[in-house]
């Protein structure tokens, strides 16, 4: 028995000996500790590539604006529009535009106007740039939406056939035009280029600014940690997407009038200003020739503006 004892005391000690050796090796090898240097650089290599291949921009073709515009979150979230509207050029090409478009508008107000306090107004002229982007990615992000109904039954019924995830949005990239197609295509190519599929897919979720493809994400996360049937789970999301599409519909029919309301509004002084050159200029003419006649006409236009953003944004019910 004694025999039996010290034997099992011999052997834990011998245990805790190798267990210490093995956790200090790391600090006495140094063919271990190079070893573990070298692959702690790699990953830290290829971690950097795959961020490089999702989040590097170029802002300006300048170098040293690039990296000035990289240190402003403003100049960031800007770009981040250009990148949702699919713009061909660079973030300093419509800084650039915007400065020129600002500096004419003062100088065209000026002129006008001659007053220096009223041109400053013209400094608004330096956000039709932006302002164009803004439509562009509205309509972009709006064709998306009605693209992705249609693309998540083709993802649906790839899988059902037996295809990988990979394979379904390869079909989807092919089948489907601009932007879903596009922007699809871009999620292969960082896959391709070794970014994980849940990381493409948030990556694709940053690029897009579409509410319903965050279910996509989600569905595929939570498909890969748990299971589960993602062809049932995206028919599902697609039939919620069509009939969110038919509550929109509706709405956009019951809130006709109040659009009409301000087309007919900014309308209404234009016609009356044409009718009444044609019958009487000479009554009219005073809004041009006259300083407070210009005013007056400048007041209107700004109380135009103001009007139309209010009743659009009376109108506009989210859903």
């Amino acid at each position: 028995m004694n025999v039996v004892i010290a034997l099992a005391v011999f052997i834990a000690v011998l245990c805790i000996i190798e267990g210490g050796a093995l956790l200090l090796r790391p600090a006495w090898d140094t063919r271990a500790r190079r070893m573990k240097e070298q692959l702690t650089a790699i990953a830290q290599i290829e971690e950097s590539q795959a961020a490089g291949i999702t989040k590097s921009r170029i802002l300006s073709g300048v170098p040293s604006f690039n990296d000035l515009l990289n240190r402003l979150p403003m100049m960031l979230k800007l770009d981040s529009l250009l990148m949702q509207a699919n713009a061909r050029y660079p973030l300093g090409v419509f800084l650039l535009l915007a400065l020129v478009l600002a500096l004419w508008g003062v100088l065209v107000l000026y002129f006008l106007l001659k007053s220096f306090a009223l041109s400053l107004v013209g400094i608004c002229f330096g956000l039709l740039p932006f302002f164009y982007a803004k439509v562009k990615k509205d309509r972009r992000m709006k064709k998306f939406e009605e693209q992705l109904p249609e693309a998540l039954e083709l993802l649906a019924r790839s899988l059902r056939a037996g295809h990988a995830l990979t394979g379904g949005l390869q079909m989807v990239a092919q089948e489907f035009p601009d932007p879903l197609g596009t922007e699809f295509g871009r999620v292969l190519a960082q896959i391709s280029l070794g970014v994980s599929v849940e990381q493409a897919l948030r990556n694709l979720t940053e690029r897009v600014d579409c509410p319903d493809l965050k279910f996509l994400t989600v569905s595929v996360l939570i498909q890969r940690e748990t299971g589960g049937n993602l062809a049932e789970i995206l028919d599902s999301i697609g039939r919620l997407i069509r009939e969110r599409f038919k509550l929109k519909g509706r709405i956009r029919t019951l809130s006709a009038e109040g659009r009409l309301s301000a087309i007919i509004l900014v309308l209404l002084p234009m016609f009356v200003g044409l009718v009444i050159t044609v019958l009487n200029p000479r009554y009219i003419s005073v809004l041009g020739s006259d300083p407070a006649g210009k005013l007056l006409v400048f007041v209107a236009l700004i109380m135009m503006v103001i009007g139309i953003f209010i009743i659009k944004r009376l109108v506009a019910i989210r859903v």
